[in-house]
């Protein structure tokens, strides 16, 4: 496990110019400065300096329908925990891994087609001999993805006037064509790429490129993420918190977690917890009452928490072992 270092948390400023991305990707300075208050140069300057090492803005791959998720949980022996995550790293269809702060325990998310004896879960992991137990619950219904989560720093007005266009419903965007696939991966790992740069990429005009990026941010086909270690936002504790709460109740209490500001996954699954929530909160006190209080209130009538000591894998960051 990693020894873990002090980190700088950013100014109210910058982690409000971090939550302004996180409403649209590729937000101007001109836009941004004017729903903050602040000058275009001043928007400018702090985002060249968050960029450089702090924040990424990645566009979001498109995932196909028939894919599903599983949650799971791994025990593994002292010692061997870096071994196995570095191992689940490696695969593409692995995108978020967690060790708990126990050291004997890795949560990890895995794609899976529904309905199948997946081999990661029937027939590799148990192979292992550094793998005690392995449990995977099937995710039914997603309330909120970790791409859904903003950053609680903006006022209402403020997250009204940045919400993208989609974010009001309207019609499905048209099914990408050629060029619209090689723009979205052209913009994967930059998603603010200038157009002059994703036409050279593409090979096709500057102007055509410039037209697809707007349409595809404007319909929703472009979907992007801020990529940003949430300790340097204030958000000192990760933990995951497993549910079981009535199925009447089951809806309801999901979406109210959705709305949750500490909640940026929250998920009906089988199992014996069928909800599960992953938070980020200021620290144990904060931890205390969201499940002591909030949970109490919402009628969850039992809850696990474990608290994450290292996030290894989260889409869109490198993956970090050790």
């Amino acid at each position: 496990m990693a020894v873990e270092v002090s980190v700088d948390v950013l100014d109210e400023r910058d982690q409000r110019l971090v939550a302004a991305l996180q409403y649209d990707g590729r937000l101007t300075a001109h836009r941004a400065g004017e729903v903050l208050g602040l000058s275009p140069r001043t928007v400018q300057r702090r985002w060249r300096a968050l960029m450089d090492g702090t924040v990424r803005v990645v566009a979001l791959p498109p995932r196909p329908a028939a894919i599903g998720a599983l949650l799971l949980r791994i025990r593994v022996l002292r010692g061997k925990t870096d071994a196995i995550a570095a191992a689940l790293a490696a695969r593409e269809d692995v995108p978020f891994i967690d060790l708990s702060a126990s050291g004997d325990e890795i949560s990890a998310v895995a794609w899976t087609a529904p309905g199948t004896r997946d081999r990661l879960v029937f027939r590799q992991l148990p192979s292992a001999r550094a793998v005690t137990d392995v449990t995977a619950a099937t995710v039914l219904h997603a309330f909120r993805e970790a791409a859904d989560w903003r950053h609680d720093v903006l006022t209402a007005a403020e997250r009204q006037a940045l919400a993208p266009p989609y974010a009001a419903g309207g019609t499905p965007p048209d099914p990408p064509d050629d060029l619209d696939r090689a723009v979205l991966a052209a913009l994967r790992a930059d998603a603010r790429a200038p157009a002059a740069a994703v036409a050279a990429r593409t090979g096709a005009p500057e102007s055509t490129v410039r037209r697809r990026i707007a349409r595809l941010a404007a319909s929703g086909a472009l979907r992007t993420q801020v990529v940003v270690d949430v300790r340097r936002l204030g958000l000192a504790i990760d933990a995951n918190v497993m549910m079981r709460v009535p199925p009447a109740r089951l809806d309801a209490v999901g979406r109210a977690l959705a709305a949750h500001p500490a909640v940026h996954g929250a998920f009906a699954t089988t199992g014996t917890a069928n909800l599960h929530a992953a938070v980020w909160v200021r620290g144990l006190p904060h931890l205390y009452r969201f499940v002591s209080e909030e949970l109490g209130a919402l009628g969850v009538d039992s809850a696990e928490t474990v608290i994450v000591g290292q996030a290894v894998k989260r889409p869109g960051a490198p993956a970090v072992i050790g």
